[in-house]
C-alpha cells in the first residue's frame, strides 16, 4: 500500500508537470497571439497574491475569458492527478518510458520541420535572389513571399504541421542525417566560393538553421543514451540505488527548474527573447538570405519542452528505482529500459 501510494503521488506530480509546461506554451499563445487576458491579468485585476492592480481594469467580457481560462487550466491538471488515482496498478516504469515517448516524438517532429523548412525556404530564397521565382509563381506572389510573416504562415507554418503526421509515420530518426546535411551544405558554400565565386547569404543561413537544430534537439535524445560528457570523480564508482538518489536530486533541482526558468524568462512577456522574434517573424538583416531567424528562438522552447519532460521520465525511474525492493543490479537501466520499449 505504501508502494502505490508512492507511485500514485509521484506519478500524479509528473502528469501535472508535464501538462503544466504545455499549459504554459497554450497560455501564452492565447494572450499573445489571440489577445485573450490570461491568468495573470486576472489575478491583477483582483489584486490576488499581492500583485499590483491593473493600469486598464478588464471588461467584463475580458474577465469571463480569463475565469474559463483559469478553469480549462485547472480542469487538465486535475485530468493528470485523476488518471494517476485510476489507474494504481501503472508503474512509475510504465509512465516513465511513455514521457520518454512523447519527448522523442518532440524532437522527431522537430527534426522534420526543420528539414523541411529549411529546404524549402532555401530553394525559395534562391529562386528570388535570381530572379526566378516571378516567372514560376507570378509577380503578386513573389512580392508576398517576400514579406516574412507571409512567408512564415503560408510556406512554414504548413510544413511545420506536415511534420506532425510525418514524425508520427516515421519512428526511426537518427541525428546522424541531419549532421550529414549541416556538412554538406557547408561543403556546398566552399565549392561555390572557392570553385564557382558565388555565395548567397541563404547559404549561410541554411547552415546555422540546421546547426542550431541539430546542437538542440539531440540533447534529450543523448540524455536518453547516456551520451552527455560526464567529468564526475565519486558517481562512477557509486551503487545504482546511490545513483538513483544523486539523479533524483539533480533532475528535481537542477534539471526540471532550469528549463522552466529559461520557459519563463524567454516567454514572460511580449518583448521577451523567445516570444518577441517569433511574434514579429523576425528574419536576418542579410539582405536576400532565408526568412528562419524567427524560427531559431522556437528551437529554445523544442530544447526546453524536450528537456524538460525527458528529466520527468528520468526522476520517475529513479523514484521507482528507490522504491523497488528488488536488487537493482540486476534491474534493466534507464536506457536499457527505453530502448526496449522502442525497441517493442
Amino acid at each position: 500500500m505504501h508502494r502505490i501510494n508512492i507511485s500514485i503521488v509521484t506519478r500524479s506530480l509528473a502528469y501535472m508537470m508535464v501538462s503544466g509546461v504545455f499549459l504554459y506554451l497554450f497560455n501564452n499563445y492565447l494572450v499573445y497571439w489571440q489577445g485573450l487576458p490570461g491568468t495573470f491579468d486576472l489575478f491583477s485585476h483582483y489584486g490576488y497574491f499581492g500583485l499590483e492592480p491593473l493600469s486598464n481594469q478588464l471588461e467584463e467580457n475580458q474577465i469571463f475569458q480569463a475565469w474559463m481560462q483559469l478553469i480549462v487550466y485547472l480542469l487538465v491538471l486535475l485530468l493528470g492527478v485523476t488518471y494517476s488515482a485510476l489507474t494504481p496498478n501503472r508503474s512509475m516504469e510504465d509512465d516513465s518510458v511513455r514521457f520518454a515517448q512523447l519527448a522523442a516524438y518532440i524532437i522527431r517532429f522537430s527534426f522534420w520541420w526543420v528539414c523541411l523548412v529549411g529546404f524549402v525556404d532555401m530553394v525559395i530564397s534562391f529562386l528570388r535572389v535570381e530572379d526566378f521565382l516571378e516567372f514560376w509563381v507570378g509577380d503578386w506572389l513573389t512580392s508576398q513571399l517576400g514579406r516574412p510573416i507571409f512567408r512564415g504562415t503560408y510556406v512554414h507554418y504548413p510544413l511545420i504541421v506536415l511534420s506532425l503526421v510525418v514524425a508520427y509515420r516515421l519512428k526511426n530518426v537518427s541525428f546522424a542525417w541531419l549532421a550529414l546535411m549541416v556538412v554538406l551544405s557547408e561543403f556546398l558554400i566552399v565549392v561555390t566560393r572557392f570553385v564557382f565565386s558565388y555565395e548567397q547569404a541563404y547559404m549561410g543561413d541554411l547552415v546555422r538553421f540546421w546547426y542550431a537544430a541539430l546542437f538542440l534537439f539531440a540533447s534529450a535524445h543523448t540524455l536518453v543514451e547516456e551520451g552527455h560528457v560526464r567529468v564526475d570523480v565519486l558517481y562512477a564508482s557509486f551503487s545504482r540505488r546511490k545513483r538513483a538518489w544523486f539523479d533524483s536530486v539533480g533532475c528535481a533541482f537542477l534539471g526540471i527548474p532550469i528549463f522552466w526558468v529559461i520557459l519563463m524568462q524567454g516567454m514572460g512577456g511580449r518583448g521577451n527573447s523567445i516570444n518577441s522574434p517569433i511574434l514579429s517573424f523576425e528574419v536576418s538583416q542579410s539582405g536576400y538570405g532565408m526568412y528562419v531567424k524567427y524560427l531559431m528562438a522556437a528551437f529554445l522552447i523544442v530544447y526546453s519542452v524536450s528537456m524538460l519532460i525527458q528529466f520527468v521520465s528520468f526522476l520517475l525511474f529513479n523514484i521507482a528505482q528507490l522504491s523497488s525492493t528488488k536488487t537493482l543490479e540486476d534491474q534493466p537501466s534507464y536506457k536499457e529500459l527505453v530502448n526496449a520499449e522502442k525497441a517493442s
